[in-house]
């Protein structure tokens, strides 16, 4: 009642009567939308832009007039076109005013290019119906094979997509086999042709993934991939399929319940087939790395299971050892003073005969030459000794390494329950059961106190 009464009272103001601006402003905005409920205006788009906070500002206009025009952000994000300045287009607007410049401005609520009206609702209606139905869920989808053998494309035998397809699939992996499964892509019949194509396809179950591409067109070239029959046909296939169809701008129900779309028949194909040059790069690269790894694992291993080794080795076997390191170094010292003598020998033979061609004091050179051999075996002698003694007291030390000889002196070692030698009194408390280990047997013992 109020409404209808501001309204009466802009329209039949009294002549006593005195409105403020905003007043005035704010009662012809509601005249305005009480008098035009939503409506469909057509006319050019110009002055397009696009703020930062995401609104659409633009002038729709003819040949006669114009006006003023804002789509909100939400409106202006859920259209799946770019508009642009010279388009002609349709939109469905409320006609108000914006209050703080009084200027007349048309809200936008969505809009469609001139001329596929009627195409457009139905493509929008069919969309709606099938979403509910669930077709377009993207858990659906279905994952694509990442190195596919065999690839289907569904088009027409003297499509450019179909050309545009095989030369990418051929520069991309000339390995992949491709199969081609013919349906018109345009016109009457058309979608019940690719209806068909699909389910033939997935019946055979030759291709790994499957290609649906067309060039580009308006919207009444490609209304057959608008048809209900196809995008119940992708969703049927058992194979993954791939929707490339018009251009980036374009969209069709099949490209909604394909499980993937690509803009254009070149990137459908470029998105099933991996680059060649690029895979053996990977390949390559990752051939290089598990190398490197495994020789470092390797390495790492080896070098683990000699520390484990050398920690494994008990203390007889290092005596042992030892003791054989002695003795072979004690047989490698004869024979090295054997060969020392050796040596000496010949050189003072070689002496012998250089001082008989020389000298003529055979005699002397004979005294000197037993000399030397004495001083010789006298110092091989002493040499001998002062191994034998280096030996005896390397063996000694040993000994004394050994936790036997230990025990021998009248200690004793304290285990405890679980085996563990017990160095500290403050690890047991009275009347813990203890074992103590002799030099010849053991003794099971119980704490009666501690200090």
């Amino acid at each position: 009642m109020r409404a209808e009464q501001a309204l009466a009272r802009v329209s039949t103001p009294s002549a006593r009567e005195i409105l403020t601006v905003s007043a005035l402003i704010r009662s012809v905005r509601d005249l305005l939308e009480h008098r035009y409920p939503l409506l469909w205006v057509a006319g050019e788009i110009s002055n397009f832009t696009t703020a930062k906070s995401g609104h659409a500002y633009f002038v729709l206009k003819d040949e006669h007039a114009q006006a003023r025009c804002v789509m909100f952000r939400q409106r202006h994000r859920g259209l799946e076109w770019l508009p642009h300045d010279g388009m002609q287009v349709e939109a469905q607007v409320l006609v108000t005013l914006y209050e703080p410049r009084g200027d007349f401005q048309l809200n936008v609520e969505t809009m469609r290019r001139a001329g596929r009206g009627a195409l457009f609702e139905a493509f929008l209606r069919l969309r709606e119906r099938l979403g509910k139905e669930g077709m377009f869920e993207a858990q659906k989808k279905r994952r694509l094979p990442p190195f596919p053998r065999t690839i289907g494309v569904v088009t027409s035998r003297e499509a450019a997509a179909l050309r545009d397809v095989l030369t990418t699939l051929r520069r991309r992996d000339p390995s992949v086999v491709v199969i081609l499964f013919p349906a018109r892509v345009q016109g009457e019949g058309a979608a019940e042709e690719i209806a068909a194509a699909l389910s033939t396809a997935g019946r055979r179950g030759e291709c790994d993934v499957l290609l649906l591409v067309r060039g580009g067109g308006g919207i009444e070239d490609m209304w057959a991939f608008n048809e209900e029959i196809v995008a119940r046909a992708i969703r049927a296939c058992s194979i993954p399929v791939v929707t490339g169809i018009g251009h980036e701008t374009d969209f069709t129900i099949a490209d909604f319940a394909a499980d993937r779309r690509a803009p254009t028949p070149t990137a459908a194909a470029e998105v099933v087939s991996p680059e060649r040059a690029q895979l053996l790069h990977v390949i390559s690269r990752l051939a290089a790395r598990v190398g490197s790894r495994a020789r470092h694992e390797l390495e790492g291993r080896m070098l683990h299971v000699d520390h484990l080794a050398r920690r494994l080795v008990h203390p007889g076997a290092r005596l042992q050892a030892q003791s054989e390191l002695l003795g072979q170094l004690r047989a490698r010292l004869g024979q090295a003073l054997a060969r020392i003598v050796a040596e000496r020998r010949w050189r003072i033979a070689a002496l012998l005969q250089r001082s008989r061609a020389r000298l003529p004091h055979l005699d002397e050179l004979s005294a000197r030459w037993v000399q030397a051999i004495h001083r010789v075996r006298a110092a091989a002698r002493a040499r001998v000794a002062r191994a034998a003694a280096d030996c005896t007291r390397a063996a000694a030390s040993l000994a004394h390494l050994d936790p036997a000889a230990v025990l021998e002196r009248g200690y004793s070692i304290v285990h405890n329950l679980d085996g563990g030698i017990v160095r500290d009194s403050a690890a047991l408390a009275v009347g813990d059961s203890v074992t103590l280990r002799f030099a010849k047997g053991r003794a099971r013992a119980r704490i009666a106190a501690k200090d």
